[in-house]
């Protein structure tokens, strides 16, 4: 199984974390009290869903990404001092954050701040996040400082790492930061938990999800805009009733309640495209799979993906639009009408390409 992503579940305590866990992955963590909890989500993908269709296979494959279920954040009673150990060090495991945020109203579940605050809930976690960084900021900063010789590289990167701690100090995310490629680097040995793209997941009683409308909604919306963080608003019970039902009643049930696309579904795709994820297609009786890829990857390197041996016998990959062979239904069409192009190894791959790789090896 080929996983080039994985994304974390952060939030408060009885916010639903662990239920989106049960959806986006199929298994039950609810009974495991360990620091973190793991499981494989596919990516929806309508094009797979399609192609399938066409081809019949005996096997279909959608990209998965690994979604982490980490232990519920106990705040800081202390300013600047940071969550339990556990959580931190679970949090630099993943690429990327999915903080679950309790909107919905519900009397029978304890809130551990005492009432509804979902923009509150946003800013203490934010806060956590932050005082981690800057707990490790303030130490290395410290080191190069008190050290009897500072070489060139390390005035560089105290000075690199002076620019995160204002950052962060003004309440800002790492990664926002206009950084060059070669500070993102330096960046990486600290293993900072604010340059992790991060992506609001709302979870709403099924009357706020129907209104569209929930407390503090403008508030974290702005939010969201000034630190560029995308939102999705999702209800748990909702979705729980969409995953109990058959696949005959799923899509009239979906309808009457005007939603296009599950929760669960959005979510997996927007972690997907947070990263700058792609997916090329492989078609065949065989099977019909969706394989991931960084945006920019070669036609070369997408072979190796499939196998090392594909890229290194590569001569050519013959490549088809999805939309164009939709339109048309077929290869041979595709071929008849000049649509199908031969491209060569440091072609770019792009979004939805249906490739055949020919090689020798």
């Amino acid at each position: 199984m080929l996983i080039i992503m994985k994304i974390g579940l952060i939030g408060l305590p009885s916010t639903g974390k662990t239920t989106f866990f049960q959806l986006l992955t199929g298994t039950d963590s609810s009974q495991n009290k360990s620091e973190a909890n793991f499981g494989i989500a596919k990516v929806p993908d309508d094009r797979i869903d399609f192609l399938s269709g066409i081809y019949k296979p005996k096997k279909t494959t959608h990209a998965t990404i690994e979604v982490t279920d980490i232990q519920g954040i106990q705040p800081s009673t202390t300013a600047g001092k940071s969550s339990s150990l556990h959580f931190l060090e679970a949090v630099r495991q993943v690429d990327a954050l999915v903080h679950v945020v309790r909107a919905f109203e519900d009397d029978n579940v304890f809130h551990t701040e005492g009432s509804i605050d979902p923009y509150r809930d946003i800013e203490i976690v934010n806060l956590e996040l932050l005082f981690a960084d800057l707990a490790v900021m303030e130490n290395r900063i410290h080191r190069i400082e008190t050290s009897k010789k500072i070489t060139k590289e390390n005035q560089q990167e105290l000075e690199l790492i002076r620019r995160c701690k204002e950052c962060l100090e003004n309440e800002g995310l790492l990664y926002n930061m206009d950084l060059t490629q070669e500070e993102r680097q330096i960046l990486k040995t600290f293993n900072f938990l604010t340059e992790r793209p991060l992506i609001l997941l709302i979870n709403l009683d099924e009357d706020q999800f129907i209104s569209g409308d929930y407390s503090k909604k403008d508030e974290i919306a702005a939010f969201a805009r000034d630190k560029n963080i995308p939102v999705i608003e999702v209800c748990a019970k909702i979705e729980l009733e969409i995953g109990q039902l058959e696949d005959e009643y799923k899509s009239a049930f979906m309808e009457e309640l005007g939603i296009t696309e599950t929760g669960t579904g959005k979510l997996a795709r927007a972690a997907y495209d947070l990263l700058g994820l792609i997916s090329f297609i492989t078609v065949g009786e065989d099977e019909v799979r969706a394989w991931p890829i960084r945006v920019g990857t070669s036609a070369r390197e997408a072979a190796g993906k499939v196998h090392s041996d594909i890229a290194r016998g590569f001569i050519r990959a013959e490549v088809a639009g999805f939309q164009d062979f939709k339109a048309h239904g077929s290869m041979q069409k595709l071929k008849e009408k000049g649509l199908l192009r031969l491209e060569g190894k440091e072609a770019i791959v792009e979004d939805g390409d249906i490739i055949n790789f020919r090689f020798n090896v």
